[in-house]
């Protein structure tokens, strides 16, 4: 940058996170540049708002490093990441700076900026392809269309984390995405965004990435909870900036996986107590609504490629309408509900039947057989409902005949759509399954037939297919 042009100031004030700097020269930054200080490289400052002689700026460094009376300068750019190929395989934080043990990045590689404008309606390309997972539950339930926004809501402890991680190791690993009318042969990459989590679970996401061998085809970015409020804002929009880097300029499919969504919207609402914004309904920023839907709309397929989006969703207290909580959820193509009460259960994963729903739930995405088999067991899910709080108190002997059918053909379907994990396999002693859609509908078929009527409904938990379940030959 030219320093002729280059904007001049010394701050006079630091409150917290905050810094006033008065402008020298009356050449002001842009919003979002960055400022840097001539005598202390590690200072990173990004211009929020400013006034008639003052700038406001938010403090991304140390903030125990500034002092009044020191000097700093605008570079002319906001805040860009280093992006593609150069960064797979490694777990970097907002700045590009390594977090793992692979040491320094090329830097020879790409650069994009967090803040780039979510691609204009008319180059968005919706596809009506299903992503499939290998999970019975998701693939039978809540199908998942490519390009798509999936969120897994639930509370602490149900397994949102392993669920992510598990969905990533089981499509990054398959070299193409079954379609109905074709198969894709697009590369695929994967884009991990750790926002306001436990250091802990960084370290151990790694870990079992590179043990899965999805790792190589990986970024990781971490803004980790004891980040200040800025950081953790803003590694969601770097993280998002990896994707688009991968749709747009290298033209291939990516999985973006993003933990937590409601830590970003609660460090949003942090960042606008900081700047002294009045905060909405409880206690959310005003802007909430509008920065989940600016990340969200750049989340999308495009004739170049597509990114489809999995986003764990903390539900604060359990309570599902919770305003944060709504306003990812409002966004979402799939919304997944994990229940702690069916957890307790020993029901994994931990899918509410009741609650969860998905858009792609129709003849015309899914095709008849898959339409048919779970229109037909959501029927006889409403009875089951219903009869299992008489099963609680009586038992299941005391029901009718008819009754005692339909629910001991609706728990095997329950107990059916529970699966052994490959990213839990050491903990639980099972070995991880992956079972195809086509396998799962064929399956769930044959139980609603009522060929397995004389099968215990206890044979059919933890297995993968009835094929490899001993069930059928």
């Amino acid at each position: 940058m030219n320093a002729q042009n280059q904007a001049r100031g010394i701050i006079t004030s630091v409150n917290g996170q905050i810094a006033t700097i008065e402008i020298e020269d009356d050449i002001f930054p842009e919003l979002f540049e960055i400022m840097v200080c001539p005598s202390e490289p590690s200072v990173i400052l990004e211009v929020f708002s400013q006034s008639e002689l003052s700038i406001f700026v938010q403090i991304l460094s140390n903030p125990e490093k500034l002092f009044r009376g020191m000097q700093v300068v605008g570079t002319g750019s906001d805040l860009k990441v280093p992006v593609g190929p150069s960064v797979l395989g490694r777990a970097i934080n907002l700045f590009g700076h390594p977090k793992d043990n692979g040491g320094k990045l090329n830097s020879k590689g790409a650069n994009a900026s967090i803040y780039s404008k979510a691609p204009s309606l008319n180059i968005v390309q919706s596809t009506y392809q299903i992503l499939e997972t290998g999970i019975k539950a998701i693939d039978f339930l809540t199908p998942i269309q490519k390009g798509g926004k999936v969120g897994f809501i639930g509370g602490a402890g149900v397994g949102k984390t392993i669920l992510l991680t598990e969905l990533m190791h089981n499509i990054t690993l398959k070299p193409t995405i079954p379609t109905k009318t074709n198969v894709s042969t697009k590369p695929i990459y994967s884009v991990f965004a750790g926002v306001g989590e436990r250091i802990r679970e960084g370290q151990e996401l790694h870990q079992r990435l590179q043990e899965s061998q999805v790792l190589a085809k990986t970024i990781i970015v971490l803004g980790q909870m004891n980040e200040n409020a800025a950081i953790r804002f803003r590694v969601a929009l770097a993280a998002v900036a990896q994707a688009e880097y991968f749709r747009d300029v290298m033209k291939s499919d990516v999985l973006f996986f993003i933990d937590n969504m409601f830590r970003f919207v609660q460090a949003g609402a942090e960042v606008a107590t900081l700047l002294g914004t009045i905060p909405s309904e409880q206690a959310y920023q005003a802007t909430l609504q509008t920065e989940v839907s600016s990340l969200e709309d750049r989340l999308i397929p495009t004739a170049n490629g597509s990114i489809t989006s999995f986003q764990n969703v903390y539900v604060p207290a359990d309570e599902i309408s919770d305003a944060g909580v709504i306003a990812v959820m409002s966004l979402l193509d799939n919304a997944i509900v994990l229940s702690r009460s069916v957890a307790q259960k020993g029901i994994y994963p931990p899918i509410d039947l009741f609650q969860s729903s998905s858009s792609t739930a129709s003849k015309s995405f899914l095709g008849e057989t898959h339409f048919k088999a779970l229109t037909e067991f959501q029927k006889l899910l409403e009875g089951y409902n219903k009869l299992s709080h008489i099963v609680a108190i009586v038992g299941e002997e005391e029901l009718s005949p008819e009754n005692r059918l339909l629910y001991s053909r609706t728990k095997k379907i329950i107990n059916y759509l529970t699966q052994p994990f490959f990213m839990t396999e050491k903990q639980t002693g099972r070995k991880g399954v992956y079972v195809p859609r086509e396998t799962t509908v064929k399956d769930i078929e044959m139980i609603l037939s009522g060929r397995l009527d004389n099968i215990p409904a206890d044979k059919f938990k933890y297995i993968g297919g009835l094929t490899e379940g001993g069930i059928i030959t």
